[in-house]
């Protein structure tokens, strides 16, 4: 077998997980699948020529390269480690790309417990998005030994670009750290908008001169005219995990005592939103909660008189 036709293993196939199977699938990795719901197992090997796989040691016993998309780094530790997990089954030189949120020291002691059995994890997050995973060009932050990156070269170009961060551990606290800027430039955007629309500014064209202009930002291009004056809400990234990665990246301000008050206040605005409107929405729509303390709703074309 060629080198870069390595076996791959992915565990975790929702809303992510599901695209980025498939762009390895077509890099041509013999891939095998798992999921807890043994149905979307089924259903994913069939539609990607995959092999599905009884459990996560059993998927690691057919792989050289193992993906793990995960809600949580809870859910990720009790894949990996325990009778029927990823170490059982994996093989000396094994790779662990952990592509989850996860919390930075969890990653670490999970990549010790990973050394103990000779294989090597590394923090490997993902931004982008469900569209920018469907066409493989996410952004994947990557921490770890260089050894280990150069046997899972391969199966992360396929995803994306990769940008190395530095040991393991550093992906999973820069991915918080993105999210946390990502989360305020939505939040501030969407009160000048409506700001702006109770003046009398139409929302749409605030848009277009934010993108024009120096306000321009990630949420103004690719959120606020697609999901929210839309009010679609279906962007593909859930207010849960943004909230959780606000938290994570809380937890890397506290280890490093770094005074973050704004940083603060953003999460706690998150975190009000999701108590506000309970679990399962999308992270656009936050946008509800700040219009439910402005007083206004926001769609195209909407705005109020000025000066109300």
């Amino acid at each position: 077998m060629h080198e870069d036709k390595r076996r791959a293993g992915l565990i975790g196939l929702g809303a992510m997980g599901h695209p980025i199977a498939a762009c390895i699938s077509r890099a041509g990795f013999a891939l095998t699948v798992l999921d807890a719901d043994a149905g979307r197992t089924a259903s994913v090997a069939s539609e990607l020529s995959a092999t599905a796989a009884e459990s996560a040691a059993d998927l690691a016993r057919q792989a050289d390269i193992v993906v793990t998309m995960l809600p949580n780094s809870a859910i990720v530790g009790q894949v990996l480690v325990g009778e029927n997990g990823v170490l059982a089954g994996f093989r000396d030189g094994g790779v662990i790309l952990e592509m989850s949120s996860g919390v930075p020291d969890v990653t670490r002691e999970l990549a010790t417990q990973a050394a103990e059995n000779g294989v090597t994890l590394l923090d490997a997050p993902v931004s982008g998005g469900v569209s920018r995973a469907k066409t493989g060009e996410l952004a994947i932050m990557v921490g770890g030994p260089d050894e280990a990156f150069a046997k899972s070269e391969a199966v992360l170009a396929a995803m994306g670009k990769v940008i190395r961060t530095g040991p393991v551990g550093s992906a999973h606290a820069m991915k918080a750290l993105n999210n946390l800027v990502s989360a305020g430039g939505f939040l501030i955007g969407i009160e000048a908008l409506l700001i702006g629309s109770r003046f009398g500014l139409d929302p749409e064209l605030m848009v277009d001169v934010l993108n024009a202009s120096t306000g321009m930002n990630n949420s103004t291009q690719k959120k606020f005219k697609q999901f929210v004056l839309s009010r679609q809400f279906d962007a593909g990234f859930g207010l849960d995990l943004m909230v959780k990665d606000l938290g994570i990246a809380m937890g890397v301000a506290r280890a490093t005592d770094t005074a973050a008050p704004l940083s603060g206040l953003c999460r706690d605005l998150w975190s009000g939103a999701q108590k506000w409107m309970g679990p399962g929405q999308d992270h656009t729509a936050v946008a509800r909660f700040s219009e439910m303390l402005a007083g206004s709703e926001l769609a195209p074309g909407a705005k109020d008189e000025p000066g109300k």
